[in-house]
């Protein structure tokens, strides 16, 4: 659950990471000086199913964020930033969509589908870098013994190679099985899920949805493992300072009904490939993270290892049926509240009453 926030320089990559976290001091990682940082995960579905424990704690779940300095082509050369990115599960690239004679653009104009690329080469690059000094490595090792997972792997390596060498980046890479893991196990850069942020002006503040829209429809057409959400950081900023219940008049002011943050930690959410569960009870109600596709003992796992030991079974039922019926008791009467095995795949949203032993 771990996301980098990267992009080029004055593109408002730092002010994001702050108003995201609230995190301003920045913690060294070798020579590197990285911020780190948790966003909770805004959730209405939480907030309903709260509303039926009202003296019970709320737990929301959360992103880990890291703020990278800029891509380039030293920062890409440098072990301990290539570390900090490899340690990410997925990227946020800050993309600058906005003017601002003060702050000059490092490519000179502001164009967001130009910086995608040109960070994705650098990306890309990188990545061939590796897979051709692990390919010598391996026609090495083929020479001095006969070894079947060597000549895989260096099969496998050498369809990344040439993906690579085409500049298209490795998560648009169909492969299977043992091949992923293969791949995976090597954590290249362009690999990993990619969220593009767009970040408007003030004056295309009302515009987020539309903007967002287009720039999916003509620039990430077609590309796998890719997303994208619009933000305007100065909007943004000025929520931040808000009370509250000023929150929706300012957001209305713009036609908005959300907060781009919100949009943004959602996004983040959905490239990393992850649902949400809760759990409820008078102590605590609590929303948990969990990889799409898993399974009921997967998710006892996730609240505390020994319910995955001791799992007998789950009861299960879709947040808002629960909320409907006002709570688990009425859910049971009516035949709602399902019954479930260890290999019951849970649903975005379910809430999940975990039995064991």
């Amino acid at each position: 659950m771990r996301t980098a926030i990267i992009g080029l320089p004055q593109v408002g990559r730092t002010s994001l990471f702050t108003i995201l976290t609230g995190v301003h001091e920045a913690v060294r990682m070798g020579s590197l000086a990285v911020r780190a940082g948790v966003a909770r995960v805004p959730d209405r579905r939480l907030d309903a199913v709260a509303g039926l424990y009202p003296d019970a704690k709320v737990t929301h779940a959360t992103v880990e964020y890291l703020d990278c300095p800029a891509v380039s082509k030293d920062t890409l050369r440098d072990p301990a930033y290539l570390a900090s990115l490899r340690l990410a599960d997925a990227f946020a690239h800050v993309l600058r969509a906005f003017e601002d004679d003060r702050v000059p653009h490092e490519l000179g104009s502001v164009d967001p589908r130009r910086d995608l690329e040109h960070v994705e080469t650098e990306l890309i690059l990188s990545d061939l870098m590796m897979a051709e000094k692990r390919l010598e490595r391996l026609d090495k090792d083929r020479h001095k013994v006969k070894n079947p997972e060597l000549d895989r792997e260096f099969e496998v390596l050498e369809r990344v190679k040439a993906q690579l060498e085409a500049g298209v980046p490795l998560r648009q890479l169909e492969l299977g099985g043992e091949d992923e893991k293969r791949v995976r196990g090597f954590q290249f850069l362009s690999l990993k899920p990619m969220l593009y942020v767009l970040n408007l002006g003030e004056e295309d503040g009302a515009r987020l949805h539309d903007v967002e829209a287009e720039f999916r429809e003509q620039a990430l057409a077609g590309r796998a493992h890719m997303a994208v959400t619009a933000i305007c950081g100065k909007i943004e900023a000025e929520l931040a300072e808000l009370a509250p219940e000023e929150v929706p008049e300012f957001l209305a002011s713009y036609g908005l009904k959300e907060s781009g943050l919100e949009r943004l930690v959602f996004a983040t959410y959905s490239v990393l490939g992850v649902i949400s569960f809760f759990t409820a009870s008078e102590p605590e109600v609590r929303a948990w993270a969990l990889p799409a596709g898993s399974t009921a003992l997967k998710a006892a796992g996730t609240v505390h290892t020994d319910f995955e030991k001791k799992f007998i079974r789950a009861e299960v039922a879709p947040w808002d049926v629960l909320v409907r019926e006002g709570g688990y008791a009425r859910a049971r009467e009516k035949g709602l509240l399902r019954l479930e095995g260890k290999d019951h795949v849970v649903r975005d949203g379910d809430v999940v009453l975990i039995r064991h032993g």
